[in-house]
């Protein structure tokens, strides 16, 4: 007499697909998913943040519809999907690799261990945002002078570094003197208050999201004291650091350079 054999990982695959297949033809509106989540990849890759929400607004509803009780655990696991494809987008548009995969790591970080089962909304236009941000590092200024253009995109991969102009003008190959003016010339603010706008922009992620000190995060972002990186945050957003840290409701600083010229 034959002993059965065990289902192989390919028939239960198989069979699970059926099930699934059966179970989401009671259901309406998903043959739609897919074109919500295309149009969700295009709002965030364009930048438009509050659409972008509305459409994972939608998204979540549809997984609500079909998982019932464990809706929670299945928009956890969404959520780390979304966060892959949108470390995928990162890497096509030439983020460097460990930035996109750190990216993700940090996205499944929050979902796994720091989402509550109360605040999914809450972390749905949290990750959003945190998308949004990281792709508006990616636009490609349309500065004229090409340099420009350059110093920018360099900056923004090298925010936690500590930057000074010195550093960047012998990167470059060029003066100090000829890159601060031609930078102030093109952007519309100097070289030293671009580096201090990117470097508040990163630091409200690790506020909001960390548990380091404040002074831990001033050192790690290369202000020189603390005291300085409250005067410089407040300064371009409004709030002190502990006030941001303290209140959700504050949204993030956003920076936008002028249009190129």
């Amino acid at each position: 007499m034959n002993t059965p054999t065990a289902p192989t990982i390919q028939d239960t695959i198989s069979k699970l697909f059926m099930i699934e297949n059966e179970a989401l033809s009671r259901h309406e509106g998903f043959e739609n998913f897919f074109e919500i989540e295309t149009q969700l990849i295009y709002e965030i890759h364009h930048l438009e943040k509050d659409r972008a929400k509305k459409s994972l607004r939608r998204l979540i509803d549809l997984i609500a519809t079909r998982s019932g009780k464990k809706m929670i655990h299945a928009v956890r696991n969404y959520y780390i999907v979304l966060s892959s494809i949108m470390a995928r987008k990162l890497y096509e548009t030439q983020v460097p690799p460990k930035k996109a995969f750190a990216f993700n790591a940090a996205c499944i970080e929050i979902v796994e261990n720091r989402m509550n089962d109360s605040e999914f909304l809450l972390v749905a236009d949290e990750l959003i945002e945190f998308f949004v941000s990281i792709l508006s590092e990616r636009q490609q200024p349309s500065f004229t002078h090409q340099t420009v253009n350059k110093v920018v995109l360099y900056i923004n991969d090298e925010v936690e570094r500590d930057l000074s102009v010195e550093d960047i003008a012998k990167h470059f190959h060029i003066s100090t003197s000829h890159l601060s003016r031609i930078f102030r010339e093109h952007a519309g603010i100097t070289l030293v208050e671009y580096l201090n706008v990117r470097r508040v922009e990163e630091s409200q992620y690790y506020l909001r999201h960390s548990n380091k000190s404040i002074s831990a995060i001033s050192s790690q972002f290369h202000f020189c004291n603390q005291s300085y990186f409250t005067r410089i945050f407040k300064k371009y957003s409004g709030v002190t650091p502990k006030q941001f840290r303290d209140s959700q409701q504050i949204p993030y600083f956003r920076f936008t350079l002028p249009s190129g010229k």
